[in-house]
């Protein structure tokens, strides 16, 4: 068990390497751990509203150094959208079949929404795959923001680009259990609310495993 770390101490590159460290060690040891909608709702099922195989996808967990400690990029969909309107979303969408695997997915996903160039990019390592009630089978991909100077937000998907730090979303007292009634049942689901941003859903379930995973 690897003991947790402080991530209001990081500076420079120490919370790069800490990461990618403790995502390997995840990765090497305990093989792809169990996250999704389903955990909160075993009745659920990991593809509640999908016949078949899941769609595959990968977002970009991306994280910068600002002078407070490191950052997590987040967005905010626009409204118009038929599915997730106006929710904090990562940069991200399904794998397209020219893409070499969930890395080059994320990437040029975060390239298509937010206008930030693959190369600024470094991986660091990706989370166990979130399994959503939609029937999308989601890879997290960490990575770490090495150059950005302004981003620039595809208006037809994103609203707005904003950042929270890493150690308020690393906070589990931050992390609420909420509940809605979803055809006749009540749902359970993780919560983060940060200002006026209300991060909720799958965003802050897949949050959650990076908390999980680093957190042991």
């Amino acid at each position: 068990m690897t003991a947790p770390f402080e991530t209001k101490t990081f500076s420079g590159e120490n919370w790069m390497g800490d990461l990618r460290s403790r995502l390997g060690e995840a990765s090497a040891h305990d093989g792809e751990q169990d996250t999704g909608d389903h955990v909160l709702n075993p009745d659920l099922g990991p593809y509640a509203r999908w016949e078949g195989p899941p769609r595959d996808a990968a977002v970009l967990i991306g994280i910068l150094e600002r002078g407070d400690g490191p950052s997590v990029v987040l967005t905010q969909r626009t409204g118009h959208l038929k599915s997730h309107a106006g929710q904090v979303a990562f940069p991200g969408g399904k794998i397209d079949p020219t893409d070499d695997g969930p890395i080059e997915a994320a990437l040029r996903e975060a390239d298509e929404e937010i206008g930030l160039p693959p190369g600024h990019v470094e991986p660091l390592g990706n989370l166990a795959p979130y399994l959503t009630g939609s029937g999308y089978r989601v890879v997290p991909v960490v990575g770490a923001i090495r150059e950005i100077s302004s981003y620039h937000p595809n208006p037809g998907e994103v609203e707005d680009v904003f950042e929270v730090p890493l150690d308020f979303l690393m906070n589990p007292a931050n992390h609420q259990k909420q509940s809605r009634v979803w055809q006749g049942k009540r749902r359970y689901f993780y919560a983060m609310p940060f200002g006026e941003r209300y991060i909720w859903g799958v965003t802050a379930g897949i949050i959650r495993s990076l908390y999980e995973t680093v957190y042991r």
